[in-house]
């Protein structure tokens, strides 16, 4: 049993999504947000801190390269933070294709000790963190006729070890969640540049990682095909140059259906993505949108391009991958077949481009293709997109609220506790009632204390409670 929400026709915005609406009764914070104003011209809310300048946008909001960057002997060492995952292993690949350009100095994993101990073997460490602690045994028994013997660190002070290794100056972070926002941070204190691939790092982070990025010179590339393609397009741009950015979406599983068959959607037909196939929770969020609305708030972050310059477009074959609008009206874009490896590749080589065979690197052949379509996307049939705008000109922890909200809601909509309409409004209502507590320019505890509060508040709407949630 599910939620009694309406279909998208009928849903109702919500307060905060009402509230970044002209009313000269409100008091408009930075982007869009809005907050009833008190007779004495005090906001309400004890948590609220309204800042009129936001964050500065993280590198490379200009693509320059210093003539006195970092130089180094031999293959660049890196450490990953997630090696067993899908970013992991798949920088792995690139290091195993290109053993002259890059080394591994230190691996971090969650619990696949199999797969670690592997990585070990073939790539030989330095040192290597097990995030679960109690695997540690279990890795050190599969790893006692190894040759090569690392370091070992459990918990989390071994991935945030592994994230500042003395060794490694770029750091690929590919561990998911609020998880990786902590060994992020100890790599941007240490110095190291960050080949970013956890979107919380800038979707929740942002307002605190970005200053820190900043402050200690390091460089944030982005590891996602989206915002790859759209630092690829920026290179030699000068300041000031860059007028739009355009994202490109697959549309997800739902690009066909008409508005009002969406309320017959199974968790099956949400998982059929039309292009390929990816992780559960990965294309529910293409299925929704969710995942270009957090890429909208991505790109603010990482360009500095206010939201009304960022655009959402639906191209359906998924080659451009996505496009930059310059200031005198050129379109630039990156194309290329759907694969990660490409963009992994380009964080970890900038600036310079490694040669890449045609055997396990297909070239794009456009003559093959055909054709290349786009449209607008229908915000009706995807109430995501004013969603994520609004949470991202509200600016400060909201947008780290809707990322987890959003976590939840859909792996609630997995396990089939409620419809897959529902996904919206729990996300939603958690953002409303967020609105009061909203902190504009949060410290690392107050980030990860509201996505934890976000996820409790997102899972506590039960069926039997209607749109009330069972926790306050």
């Amino acid at each position: 049993m599910a939620l009694n929400l309406h279909s998208p026709t009928e849903i109702k915005a919500i307060s905060f999504l009402e509230t970044s609406k002209s009313n000269h009764n409100l008091l408009k914070l930075q982007g869009g947000l809005a907050l009833k104003r008190k007779a004495n011209g005090v906001v309400y809310g004890k948590r609220i801190h309204c800042s009129v300048q936001g964050p500065p946008p993280a590198w490379p909001g200009r693509a320059v390269v210093e003539p006195d960057r970092k130089t180094w002997d031999g293959p660049k060492p890196i450490s990953i933070v997630g090696s067993t995952g899908s970013i992991g292993t798949q920088t792995l690949d690139i290091v195993a294709e290109n053993p002259d350009k890059f080394r591994v100095v230190a691996l971090a994993a969650g619990s696949n000790v199999t797969l670690l101990a592997d990585q070990v073997k073939t790539f030989k460490p330095q040192l290597v963190a097990v995030r679960n602690e109690s695997l540690v045994d279990e890795l050190k028994e599969a790893l006692v006729d190894a040759e090569h013997k690392p370091e070992i660190i459990p918990g989390e002070q071994g991935v945030i070890e592994v994230a500042r290794h003395p060794d490694a100056v770029t750091v690929v972070t590919g561990i998911v969640g609020c998880a990786g926002l902590k060994p992020t941070v100890a790599a941007i204190e240490a110095g190291k540049d960050i080949a970013l691939a956890n979107k919380e790092t800038l979707i929740a982070g942002g307002p605190f990682v970005l200053p820190l990025a900043n402050k200690h010179k390091v460089k944030i590339l982005p590891a996602d095909s989206e915002h790859s393609a759209i630092f690829q397009c920026i290179q030699g741009l000068p300041e000031g140059a860059l007028r739009r950015i355009i994202l490109t979406a697959s549309g997800g599983a739902f690009r066909d259906w008409p508005v009002d068959k969406l309320k017959e959607v199974k968790v099956a037909d949400a998982l059929k993505h039309p292009n390929w196939n990816m992780g559960k929770k990965i294309t529910v969020d293409s299925a929704t949108l969710f995942n270009k609305g957090l890429e909208v708030i991505e790109a603010h972050y990482l360009y500095g391009s206010e939201y009304d310059d960022i655009e959402i477009v639906i191209h359906p074959q998924s080659i451009i991958h996505s496009m930059v609008e310059t200031q005198d009206s050129s379109v630039l874009a990156q194309l290329g077949w759907p694969d990660m490896r490409l963009p992994i590749l380009y964080t970890l080589s900038w600036p310079d481009r490694i040669y890449c065979s045609e055997i396990t690197w297909p070239r794009l052949d456009l003559c093959k293709l055909g054709s290349l379509t786009f449209k607008a996307p229908d915000n009706v049939k995807y109430p995501s997109m004013d969603l994520a705008y609004a949470a991202g000109r509200a600016g400060g922890t909201m947008t780290g609220v809707l990322s987890a909200a959003n976590e939840k809601a859909v792996e609630l909509f997995i396990d089939e506790k409620i419809n897959y309409l529902d996904i919206f409004k729990v996300v939603e209502l958690t953002c409303d009632k967020h609105e009061a507590e909203l902190v504009s320019s949060p410290s690392l505890e107050e980030i990860i204390h509201y996505d934890l509060w976000a996820r409790r508040y997102a899972a506590s709407f039960q069926p039997s409670a209607g749109l009330s949630p069972v926790l306050v």
